[in-house]
């Protein structure tokens, strides 16, 4: 386990609410790159209804907190996202910051998430602000997620697992606690990269399916020994948010639903 500050520890602890070794996110930043994630809701009605679905943390952008009722984070932690883009971009895949992690904290973030997408024309750029946003979370004691995507023009889709792989490590070696990745086409290749990263793994929802065929994949990637999972699609596109929420921190955070007397590959160090 790192040597981390004490506040850092603390923010950490937040995050990991239910369950100290494994997290369960639902992103809800999609709004800047498509659009209204919901024409039925408020976000913040959305959110009051992720908030009872024993979820961990949402992330958002910083201008959707003024639109959200505190209360919702009595039982839930914020973590505020710090770059962008649009669909509609020349190059979408550049992704730039909008916000800092001073600004995140003042608006009571519990940690603050980076996207990089590896491979993408400008990848030069996005390592950069990833490497400085770590200095600032040194600096300020908070916790960073880096949404680490294998995606360029060169890029394969999906990537296979070497390329998640490597994205794993490089956010480690820049100073990330927690890494996403994309979701992999099998339970060995998560494994495989589960044991190669030295911080807490967790993967993406990936697109929208059917309930019942989601969940159980869901409970298939578990028995990887991931750290967690990062969801919005299943969660937010769901008839139920709440319901469809609780179903898959079931699968996250009770222990009776993952693969027992499975070798424990995953490294949860980053709550103790």
């Amino acid at each position: 386990m790192p040597n981390y500050p004490f506040s850092r520890l603390v923010r950490l602890r937040r995050l990991y609410r239910h369950h100290r070794g494994r997290l369960f996110m639902v992103p809800l930043d999609h709004s800047v790159t498509d659009g209204p994630l919901s024409r039925r809701r408020s976000l913040d009605e959305l959110i009051e209804g992720i908030s009872r679905g024993a979820v961990d943390a949402v992330v958002l952008h910083k201008g959707s907190l003024r639109y959200l009722n505190a209360v919702r984070f009595d039982h839930m932690s914020l973590i505020v996202q710090l770059s962008a883009s649009t669909r509609h971009a020349p190059d979408p895949d550049a992704k730039i910051l909008v916000a800092s992690v001073e600004e995140a904290l003042r608006l009571g973030a519990d940690a603050v998430s980076v996207h990089v997408n590896l491979g993408s024309a400008q990848e030069s750029r996005q390592i950069a602000d990833l490497a400085a946003v770590a200095d600032s979370c040194d600096r300020w004691g908070v916790p960073l997620l880096a949404m680490m995507y294998p995606r360029g023009p060169r890029i394969a889709d999906p990537p296979n697992a070497e390329l998640c792989m490597h994205a794993a490590v490089l956010a480690a070696d820049l100073g990330a606690d927690i890494v996403k990745i994309p979701r992999l086409g099998s339970t060995d290749e998560l494994r495989d990269v589960v044991a190669a990263s030295p911080i807490p793994t967790v993967v993406a929802g990936g697109s929208s399916m059917e309930p019942e065929e989601y969940l159980a994949e869901l409970a298939a990637a578990m028995r990887s020994g991931v750290g967690g999972v990062a969801i919005g699609r299943n969660v937010f596109q769901a008839p139920d948010p709440c319901a469809m929420a609780r179903r898959i921190a079931q699968i996250v955070h009770d222990p009776l639903e993952v693969a027992r007397k499975q070798p424990r590959v995953q490294h949860s160090g980053a709550v103790g």
